[in-house]
């Protein structure tokens, strides 16, 4: 199974994409699962509650199953190497056929960098230092990576979806 980062600064549009790339590749018949990296700390646990006990308690993994919705609390080991976190997780996405991860700059995965000219950074893959295959942009730029359409999802899935398919190839 491929993962794939979309990264981008604030407002960019990393979320919009994210969803738009989901119903494009689900209206194919994919099964994809996405990831949200952040650098911030966020209890998505409700303390108090039996998970969040159990968690304190010193679970190392609590599950939660509600009729509609399962959800996984892993914790992190703070010696972890984030690559061996995201393994861990998309074990959980052992059914999907892509992932999609919104966030991490620093991911050894292949990144799509949206971006957009009006909110005044530069883009990122101006730095020789990344890991980014392609810029997702309406706007003018030069660049010696691909340029791909914003306005077009299908052809940024479909140039995923290659992607994917010459990694699974070599």
């Amino acid at each position: 199974m491929q993962r794939f980062h979309i990264i981008g600064g604030k407002n960019h549009g990393k979320t919009t994409l994210v969803a738009d790339l989901v119903r494009e590749l689900t209206g194919r018949g994919m099964r994809v699962g996405t990831i949200k990296h952040t650098h911030h700390q966020h209890e998505l646990d409700t303390p108090g509650k039996d998970s969040h006990i159990h968690r304190e308690a010193g679970a190392s993994v609590v599950g939660i199953l509600t009729p509609q919705l399962d959800a996984l609390f892993l914790t992190n080991d703070d010696s972890a190497v984030k690559e061996d976190r995201y393994t861990r997780l998309m074990s959980a996405m052992a059914g999907c056929d892509l992932v999609i991860v919104e966030g991490d700059t620093q991911a050894t995965a292949p990144q799509l960098e949206v971006w957009r000219a009006a909110l005044g950074t530069p883009p990122m893959c101006a730095s020789e230092s990344n890991n980014i295959r392609a810029v997702i942009s309406d706007d003018p730029l030069d660049a010696r990576i691909p340029i791909l359409s914003r306005s077009d999802v299908p052809a940024i899935a479909d140039w995923i979806l290659s992607q994917a398919e010459q990694v699974k190839a070599s």
